[in-house]
Parts: C-alpha cells; sequence; structure tokens
C-alpha cells in the first residue's frame, strides 16, 4: 500500500437499507486518509442507475454530482465508463458500503468478481450465507453454536394457507415472538408480535421486503452483546459491547435515528463467559464462510443462556455504529480500522489470484 489507491466506496442501492448505506458511506469517506487514498465514490440510486457523486466529499452541495457511469465488465480494464463509452476513473478496488439486498446478499460481490475487482469483505459465499437468516442458523445448530428457535417459510406457503403458519407459531412459539424478512438487516421490516393479529400483520410487512420470512421465539429480557470480526483465515475478535436499546427492542429507529440508545462498551460480562462468546463468534465467521470483517449478535436471557442471534457481513458504519466503536475500543482507530480492511481485501484477492479460471 506504499503507492495512491484508487478506492471506489459504493452506497446506496436499490435496497430497505439505502439511507443506511448513505450515512455509513459519509462516515467512511471522512475517515480514509486522502494521503493514501483517492476516493472514486459511487451512488447506486433508487432506481438502480449508477452515478459517480462527489457531493459526498465535499460535505454536500459544495462538491458537484458527476454523470453516469458503467460498471467495468472487462477484468483486466479496471476503469469505469461514461454511456458514450469513453474510459473514466480507475478503480483498485471496491468498497460497497452497502447493507441488505444488492450489497450485502452476494450479488455485488458476483459483479466485482466477474469485473476482477478486489472487494472489501467477504465473498460470494459467505455473503449470501450469512444474509439468510435461515439458512445460517441451521448451519451454526449443526456446528453445536446455540441460536433462537425459529421457523421459516416463503410466500407462496403463506399465500397456500397462511393460518397454518399462524398456528404453527403460536403452538410453538406462543406470543410475543419475531417476525423478519430472512434477507435484510438494520431491523428493516421486523416487527414485534404479541397475538395472532399483530402477527399475520407482521408476517404481511415482512413480506413487502422479502419472499421468505422467519419467524423467532422472543428472548424475554434479552441483553443485546455484539462482537466485531477481522480477518480472512486467521481472523480475531474485539472487545464485546452490549447495546441498551432506546426502545422495545433494537429497531430501525434505536440504530439509526434516535441516537439515544446506550453502548457499553466492554460488556460487562464474566471473562470466562465473554471468552466463550468470542470464540463462538470467530467459529461462526469460519464457519459461514465469512472473511475480511463482520459482526456477530448475540442475546443472553435472564438465566445467564446466551444465543447467537445473527452475522452481519457488513455491519453500519455511521457514527452510532458498534463495529467502528468495539475495535476503537480493542485499540484500533477508525482510520487505522479501514486501512487494515483494506489490506485484507487485497490480500484475499491476492490468494485467490492463483486459482485456475480455464481447463484444457
Amino acid at each position: 500500500m506504499a503507492k495512491r489507491i484508487s478506492l471506489a466506496v459504493v452506497f446506496g442501492g436499490r435496497s430497505g437499507e439505502h439511507e443506511v448505506s448513505i450515512a455509513s458511506a459519509k462516515s467512511v469517506v471522512a475517515a480514509f486518509n486522502k494521503k493514501r487514498y483517492d476516493i472514486v465514490p459511487i451512488r447506486i440510486a433508487k432506481d438502480g442507475i449508477w452515478y459517480v457523486d462527489y457531493r459526498i466529499l465535499a460535505g454536500g452541495a459544495r462538491g458537484r454530482q458527476g454523470g453516469r457511469r458503467i460498471f467495468p465488465s472487462c477484468p483486466a480494464e479496471r476503469r469505469l465508463r461514461t454511456l458514450s463509452g469513453r474510459l473514466a476513473e480507475r478503480i483498485d478496488i471496491a468498497f460497497a458500503v452497502m447493507h441488505g439486498t444488492y450489497g450485502e446478499d452476494g450479488a455485488i460481490q458476483g459483479l466485482f468478481e466477474i469485473a476482477g475487482i478486489p472487494y472489501v469483505g467477504s465473498g460470494v459465499p459467505g455473503s449470501s450465507i450469512g444474509m439468510d437468516k435461515a439458512v445460517s442458523k441451521v448451519l451454526l445448530a449443526e456446528a453445536g453454536i446455540p441460536t433462537v428457535d425459529f421457523i421459516s417459510f416463503k410466500r407462496f406457503e403463506w399465500e397456500a394457507d397462511g393460518q397454518k403458519i399462524i398456528r404453527r407459531a403460536a403452538h410453538r412459539f406462543g406470543f410475543p415472538n419475531f417476525v423478519k424478512p430472512v434477507n435484510l438487516g438494520s431491523s428493516v421490516g421486523i416487527t414485534k408480535a404479541h397475538n395472532r393479529k399483530e402477527l399475520t400483520a407482521g408476517i404481511k410487512e415482512a413480506l413487502k421486503y422479502d419472499e421468505k420470512i422467519i419467524i423467532e421465539r422472543v428472548v424475554e429480557d434479552a441483553r443485546e452483546i455484539e462482537c466485531a470480526i477481522l480477518g480472512n483465515n486467521h481472523p480475531i475478535a474485539s472487545v464485546l459491547g452490549e447495546i441498551i436499546p432506546s426502545n422495545e427492542f433494537y429497531d430501525y429507529s434505536a440504530k439509526y435515528l434516535t441516537g439515544k440508545s446506550g453502548l457499553v462498551i466492554p460488556a460487562e460480562l464474566p471473562d470466562k463467559r465473554a471468552d466463550k462468546m468470542r470464540k463462538q463468534a470467530l467459529q461462526a465467521f469460519r464457519i459461514l464462510e465469512a472473511e475480511g470483517l463482520a459482526r456477530v449478535d448475540f442475546l443472553m436471557d435472564s438465566a445467564g443462556n446466551h444465543y447467537l442471534n445473527e452475522i452481519n457481513t457488513m455491519p453500519g458504519f455511521t457514527k452510532f455504529s458498534m463495529f467502528p466503536r468495539l475495535w476503537a475500543a480493542s485499540g484500533l482507530s477508525y482510520s487505522r480500522l479501514l486501512d487494515k480492511i483494506v489490506r485484507l481485501a487485497f490480500a484475499r484477492a491476492k490468494r485467490r489470484s492463483r486459482l485456475k479460471r480455464n481447463f484444457s
């Protein structure tokens, strides 16, 4: 990393987490060392059109919005193109600061792979597995890592016999319970159902965002504990942190809008318990094929039992976000954290470049 690096920060996207992505990208862009990186800010609008948008660099209206761009399809090129076909900005590496659909689920990672551009974070398998709450829970349970009891179903099953699903959930969990889109994050589309009417409404709300839905047992009076992970083949874990939600649960408003939720770092836990959770977080990172970075979330009940709730392969990077705060508490500043993430991405790309891509 001796020479200046042309870094594409990709943000926005066609996702319910579009606004969260923009907030994260602003924080990331502000923290990168401008003496080391040339930032190419790429905004994906809600309609899917790609722009170079320098407003995020200059702090609002003082910047300028560039034109539309076409992402490179030639692995040897690593250049954006204008709509007229002219070569534009060079890209050494991409950092998709995107959450949810098309950004964290393997879709944009596949595009980077096809274009031959190194990129930050997990690859296609790790991104898609980590995004699917149902699949990841099955894999974690198979490895002996405790998870919260759940059922999952798809839209066609709901349309065929929704009352059967309601009865099944009520019998298995009782009330309250949580309803979530399987492939989304930032608490978008998540509701807490206290009765059958609210459960029905919650399922309909979740189906606005995904074809696959998960219903989970509620861990009453749960403590929310989080762990940040960095690394590829030899990942390391941060100290643990605890979230004290300002709302009934850690929903979208509590995460990104009010700023009133409390953070306790390090979490007040016995050393033995904290060590066990950190080891399980690292184990989950490997099992789910994550790379580069992730945040692993736990729930702990009043009896002291803990459950691995989910993994986030592209955690939030806003000023309220736990991921950079956990690493700051572990001795890694925001700027150095970003340097580390970029180095891990280059290392992964170099390792994968040794693979054969043809057979004769």
